[in-house]
């Protein structure tokens, strides 16, 4: 059985997650001029300097932070982030150009902004568990800028990439071409419907009158 004193603790996991998070800054640090770089919308590239400058003010937040602890700050490999840069650096290998690529952008910009907000929502909630007031303070306001890019990448989505890529993937004019052959043929199909009951109720017409006339022009042979 393993000693109390070896036992890691609380605090011990905060750390660890406070190393991870702080590395993960560094690594966006390189990756988001790159992102800026392919952009093709300028507000989007706009999005991309603007929370460059916001993560390196992460990072000396969480200079900070490590500082109200008492530690030195430094980072441990995040092989999540490193995993989604990869990702990202995919797309930029692919043939997607335009909005499309933009859309592709904003989509592997998410993915880091979600797995970041995920990391300091848990930072914070630690932090003020164990009475961290400092730390809560400092890592709430990174919390908050993420959540602000990660909205502000939607709005740009939202309001209108992702539309203008979709019309590209499927042009109006083959969509209109499709919904004509598709009128087309239910019409065709109604129009025979209607042409069948016209022969059915025309036949129908014919029966009913012959058959008085029939009966009526019997009795006179007869006489």
């Amino acid at each position: 059985m393993a000693n109390s004193n070896d036992t890691q603790t609380l605090h011990d996991a905060f750390l660890d997650e406070l190393r991870d998070a702080y590395d993960a800054e560094k690594q966006l640090i390189k990756a988001l001029p790159k992102l800026a770089k392919a952009a093709e919308s300028d507000e989007l590239r706009d999005a991309f300097e603007t929370h460059l400058e916001e993560t390196q003010g992460h990072t000396e937040r969480l200079e900070r932070v490590f500082t109200s602890l008492g530690e030195k700050a430094r980072g441990k490999h995040c092989d999540g982030m490193a995993g989604i840069i990869e990702e990202g650096k995919a797309i930029l290998e692919e043939d997607f150009e335009g909005t499309t690529l933009d859309a592709c952008l904003i989509a592997a910009a998410q993915r880091a902004e979600h797995y970041e907000m995920a990391a300091y929502g848990t930072l914070v909630a630690w932090a003020r568990a164990m009475g961290h007031k400092e730390a809560v303070g400092l890592l709430e306001e990174i919390l908050d800028e993420e959540k602000a890019a990660d909205g502000k990448l939607t709005t740009l989505a939202e309001g209108g990439i992702n539309t203008e890529a979709a019309s590209q993937a499927h042009p109006e004019g083959e969509e209109e071409e499709e919904g004509e052959l598709v009128g087309a043929a239910a019409g065709g199909g109604r129009g025979s419907s209607r042409s069948s009951s016209g022969r059915g109720a025309s036949r129908a017409s014919t029966s009913k009158s012959n058959g008085p006339t029939r009966a009526v022009s019997t009795p006179r042979r007869r006489r």
